[in-house]
């Protein structure tokens, strides 16, 4: 079933639903103006260099002011956008199921501005920073960077917390989200093609495990057959409608 409106099957299963996991892609945070860094299959190019080679472990590795550059002029941008409703529709569902679990791909810490809590961040949070020689993580809101690349206390260079490409996903993080995707009978995902593995596998983990598939997209996406219901349409249009109908019943 894919429509633009909301049915009333969703409302029902939306009301009945005990255990409810999300998970939101760059599109949920695209409503506040963060930009996307990939559109129509195409990579955006910063200063001659697409976003997959600046967000690397090898460029890193060898030009460390670089990767810094880049990540300033993504912490600029967030600093200036405010969460969304669709993020702040999700911070009140965590109080309206007996268990909710958000997990989100996005790095920009939107969701706990908007006042969710134990959000699992499977890509690391960009306001965070982990010391590449003693291993300390704190938060590092400094924009713009007074330093670059930024140190820590002990003198080692800092780098986002975030995972790069070319590293795994945090091990803990992951294993949080599929066991989540496994015991819930409502999974949502938002904003997300979830095309990108690992995070692609939450949603079949869900459909597998007999969760009922709820995507909420702009348009259709490669995850849409395996949906039970695609809604098409805005997060922050479409969320906050089930909140209403759900306080309402």
């Amino acid at each position: 079933m894919m429509d633009q409106r909301i049915d009333e099957s969703v409302y029902a299963i939306f009301q009945r639903a005990a255990r409810v996991s999300v998970l939101t892609g760059a599109g949920i945070s695209a409503e506040s103006g963060v930009p996307t860094f990939r559109s129509g299959g195409q990579s955006l190019v910063w200063r001659g260099y697409p976003f997959e080679q600046l967000s690397s472990v090898a460029t890193l590795a060898r030009n460390p002011t670089l990767v810094w550059e880049w990540f300033n002029y993504r912490r600029e941008i967030i600093s200036r956008v405010e969460p969304n409703a669709a993020h702040r529709a999700l911070a009140q569902w965590q109080d309206d199921f007996e268990q909710f679990t958000l997990i989100t791909q996005n790095i920009d810490g939107l969701h706990w501005r908007a006042g969710s809590r134990d959000v699992i961040e499977l890509h690391g949070n960009i306001w965070r920073v982990v010391c590449q020689a003693c291993g300390q993580r704190s938060e590092y809101r400094q924009v713009p960077l007074q330093q670059n690349p930024p140190r820590c206390s002990c003198t080692g260079l800092l780098r986002p917390d975030v995972v790069l490409f070319g590293e795994m996903l945090p091990e803990e993080a992951w294993q949080r989200a599929v066991e989540a995707a496994s015991a819930c009978d409502l999974f949502i995902v938002v904003g997300t093609s979830a095309v990108v593995y690992p995070a692609a596998q939450l949603p079949v983990i869900a459909k597998q495990a007999g969760a009922y598939l709820l995507e909420i997209n702009p348009e259709t996406t490669p995850l849409t057959p395996l949906a039970d219901t695609t809604i098409l349409g805005k997060a922050a249009e479409i969320l906050p409608r089930l909140s209403k109908r759900k306080s309402t019943h």
